[in-house]
């Protein structure tokens, strides 16, 4: 791909913009509050924005992007029930818990709720998590500058990480946030002209249904299988995720998608850093909004790259194979810039991409500084220091977050869609974290010797079927099969699932058994932790459109809406 001066100065401005509002936010980085939590001073409808824009990474616009390729329309379960649902039951029921224990993250309330050592774990185990979702954006990156540009791989992941770490070291949370904000209308409007040209080239919506139908049934499948959500799901056999309706509800829609939205500190951190409680509340479901349009603006272009590789008779687009044979789904959407959008336009859509690797790298980032410094360093390691050693720790924890992110980028290249990868990762970690914050919050009796217990038996429930199973066409490895194969998924994503149920359900019967033979805390200490002990917000006065309650249903009624047009 050649790119014109003007495509080059559209890059270079964005560069120099990001880096500047580091330089600019550096002089309110005076406390830790402020470089971790914005001094919860920010705008609701700027933390929607970077609510939804902090899971708008290279994992979603190239993972995306790459899912709507491999596995068609049934990609939009990511959002249409692996999100909304989940984002209104944060806004209406969890938010509370987060923002009115003035808890600084999420193993921070679990140290509240419970007790240390759950925190402890939680902590460690969603540093690493943090860490290798921030190397799945360096490697997106890294593999746009390579295959388009021409550039060097490690370099060009080195150079990401080195702008990325110079306006967060800066400009902390905050400068991430603006950034997450800038970076979401770039993909609105570097993304909506690509989804025009591309369905008024294959002769819109109805023309791109019958040229899938030639992709299913080349795969063998059902013809609607790559345009129809629902209809293909009642065996694994029969759709390309390789998953039924059960797996895809309990193992997406509930514990994949609720243990992302409602226990992942990287969107929650963005709500914390609201104003106020109402503002909290309502950020999520003022992100829940655009969620729902965004399959739109990027799954659909993988639809599309996928429709004109099996085009009879060739169309001038094919995606590029890797070394196995299978295609390279991860550059779906990097192709399809290079393919439709003229000098200009070409460098408004790689900016927007790099936007988001760069956003999604950064959000994770300062997830990773925040619980690195309050909930491992300045609890295990360095108790009593003063505030401003907290802050230096802060930068330098962006560091080596940084350094260690470069070199999980290297591990992501055994996948050819890195969407399958970080459902992967959610799975071990997000997956046993909903159990224990479904049962922290609506149970009494829950103990922190159950939670602890329920954690460790979640986690090693999801290594157990990990190394037991493996998909389809794999080696042992990293996609699983340490201690021999008993069971063969027919995708990876189908193998995400399962272990996220598995990795849920361990952690939920656990935690219950051995909560009910230890002893639990008083219920004196709970007050604001659990639900039936917690004070309701008052909206007489609050109009209706700002009610979380009234906005949940509305978006959930929308969300099925959708789910039934494209069933």
């Amino acid at each position: 791909m050649k790119l014109t001066f003007i495509d080059w100065t559209i890059m270079v401005i964005y560069f120099v913009f990001v880096l500047g509002i580091g330089f600019a936010l550096k002089r309110y980085m005076k406390t830790s509050t402020d470089f971790f939590l914005s001094g919860r001073s920010i705008p609701a409808w700027i933390t929607g924005l970077a609510f939804i824009s902090a899971n708008l990474g290279a994992q979603e616009v190239i993972g995306m992007g790459a899912s709507g390729a491999k596995y068609g329309i049934a990609t939009s379960h990511f959002y249409w029930i692996g999100a909304i649902p989940a984002m209104a039951f944060i806004g209406v029921f969890m938010m509370p818990f987060y923002y009115g224990s003035r808890a600084r993250s999420v193993p921070e309330y679990l140290k509240l709720r419970f007790d240390e050592k759950t925190r402890g774990f939680n902590a460690i185990s969603f540093a690493v998590m943090t860490v290798l979702s921030s190397g799945i954006s360096l490697y997106a990156m890294g593999l746009l500058l390579e295959t388009l540009l021409g550039w060097d791989f490690s370099f060009s992941i080195l150079i990401a990480a080195l702008i990325v770490l110079i306006y967060v070291f800066l400009g902390g949370l905050t400068s991430a946030i603006y950034n997450e904000v800038l970076q979401f209308f770039l993909i609105v409007f570097g993304f909506a002209p690509l989804v025009f040209l591309g369905l008024r080239d294959v002769g819109g919506w109805s023309g791109l249904q019958a040229r899938l139908a030639t992709v299913a049934t080349s795969n063998g499948f059902g013809a609607g299988a790559w345009s129809e959500s629902w209809k293909y799901m009642g065996s694994p056999s029969s759709n390309p995720m390789g998953v039924e309706w059960f797996g895809l509800a309990m193992g997406l829609g509930f514990v994949l998608s609720f243990g992302y939205w409602c226990t992942d500190f990287l969107v929650v951190q963005r709500a914390m850093a609201a104003k106020s409680m109402s503002a909290a509340r309502r950020t999520p479901l003022i992100a829940a909004i655009p969620k729902m349009l965004f399959p739109f603006l990027v799954i659909l272009p993988g639809m599309i790259a996928i429709a004109l590789t099996y085009k009879s008779g060739g169309s001038g687009f094919s995606l590029p194979k890797k070394l196995d044979g299978t295609f390279e789904y991860n550059m779906a959407i990097p192709m399809m810039l290079g393919h439709y959008f003229p000098s200009g336009m070409l460098g408004v859509g790689l900016t927007a991409l790099m936007a988001s690797f760069m956003s999604g790298m950064a959000g994770n980032v300062t997830a990773f500084n925040t619980v690195w410094t309050y909930d491992i360093y300045q609890s295990y390691i360095k108790r009593g220091a003063s505030d401003q050693h907290y802050l230096w720790m802060g930068r330098m924890a962006t560091v080596f977050g940084i350094v260690i992110s470069v070199a999980a980028a290297y591990v992501t290249t055994r996948f050819n869609n890195i969407m399958d990868m970080l459902q992967l990762v959610f799975a071990f970690v997000n997956a046993p974290l909903l159990a224990t914050f479904l049962l922290g919050m609506f149970w009494k009796r829950t103990s922190g010797h159950g939670a602890f217990i329920g954690l460790i038996s979640g986690t090693i429930g999801a290594a157990i079927h990990q190394g037991l199973t493996l998909p389809a066409g794999a080696h042992a490895g990293i996609k699983g099969g340490w201690f021999g194969v008993v069971h063969s998924y027919p995708s990876e994503l189908a193998q995400a699932f399962w272990t996220a149920i598995v990795a849920w359900s361990a952690c939920f019967l656990i935690t219950i058994l051995v909560s009910l033979v230890t002893k639990p805390r008083a219920e004196g200490e709970l007050s604001g932790l659990v639900y039936s002990l917690t004070e309701r917000a008052k909206e007489d006065d609050v109009p209706w459109y700002q009610r979380p309650a009234i906005l949940a249903v509305i978006i959930l009624i929308a969300a099925v809406i959708l789910n039934i047009i494209f069933w």
